[in-house]
């Protein structure tokens, strides 16, 4: 599940022109400024192999480089993460070249997300890498500190997984789930896996019947066109289905492509059809707040 966060605030000017998840001398653990965060995001990447159980139409990782690392040395991310939230902590990280400019109002640690260039949760020590995380954080003194994980909900019913999604309700986590689709065909046509579609709805409800979530939903043009109007109303009708299921979502964030993606004939949305699509959802998803995030730096 490659990192959705993208370097620009809805309605601001500011941003930071690199989305790299190799930062200065570190491998893992790296700065953004993140428009949906509304300030500077601390991302962990457990997959610099570049590998994924999706392949998405959209993906803005570049996959057409071969990988610079292929492992993840935990001793080395540990480190880097302590040495970025002191960074954040004494406001050092703010003087870098690339975040001395920054409005006040975004000289703000926000978070730490688990994102990157694949699935997180796929990653075979995720439980004890987040275990680190939250105790890094404690002993850094920022206990208060969210803590993202940006999944597609694939794995989401595996043991481990379910044990760290368990640390991190006790630890200020939130989990921020991909819904791309209304119908199998569609999700198969933007999301790109043999994984069934059913498996990420099940699990999907079942996370958010134990904590609220919020929901990612990537909308695009595909050769051209928008998705059909069939296929947002059979998204609306999931969303729904989640919340008479029990279910608790606290955002649905409704988004287009901001950086450019792996297949040339994806392109964003205009800003009046993002508007339109999320009107769409409020109408008929009323109480859920759901927030728009535009194409502005697409090149």
């Amino acid at each position: 599940m490659p990192d959705e966060k993208s370097d620009a605030v809805p309605g601001g000017t500011v941003s930071v022109g690199r989305h790299e998840r190799i930062y200065r001398q570190n491998r893992y653990v790296y700065p953004v400024l993140s428009r949906r965060a509304r300030g500077i995001s601390i991302g962990i990447n457990l997959n610099p192999d570049k590998i994924c159980n999706w392949d998405c139409i959209y993906c803005q990782v570049d996959r057409t480089t071969p990988p610079t690392l292929r492992e993840v040395d935990e001793a080395l991310l540990r480190d880097e993460l302590r040495a970025m939230l002191e960074e954040a902590k004494s406001g050092a990280l703010f003087e870098r070249p690339e975040f001395r400019d920054l409005a006040e109002e975004l000289r703000r640690l926000r978070d730490v997300t688990f994102a990157g260039d694949g699935e997180p949760t796929s990653y075979p020590n995720f439980l004890g890498v987040v275990r680190d995380t939250l105790r890094i954080k404690a002993e850094a003194g920022l206990e208060d500190l969210k803590v993202v994980v940006l999944s597609n909900a694939t794995l989401l019913d595996r043991p481990r997984v379910s044990e760290a999604v368990r640390l991190l309700d006790e630890g200020h986590g939130e989990l921020w789930l991909k819904l791309d689709a209304g119908t199998e065909e569609y999700y198969r046509l933007v999301d790109r896996t043999t994984i069934p579609f059913a498996r990420v709805l099940a699990n999907i409800l079942e996370t958010a019947r134990g904590r609220p979530i919020v929901l990612q939903s990537l909308f695009m043009k595909v050769g051209g066109k928008g998705p059909p109007q069939a296929e947002v109303a059979a998204y609306v009708g999931r969303v729904r289905d989640i919340l008479e299921g029990g279910g608790r979502v606290k955002l649905i964030q409704v988004y287009t492509v901001a950086r450019p993606p792996a297949e040339a004939y994806v392109t964003p949305l205009l800003d009046e059809e993002v508007d339109a699509l999320a009107a769409e959802v409020r109408r008929r998803v009323p109480g859920v707040p759901v927030e728009t995030f535009y194409s502005r730096h697409l090149s």
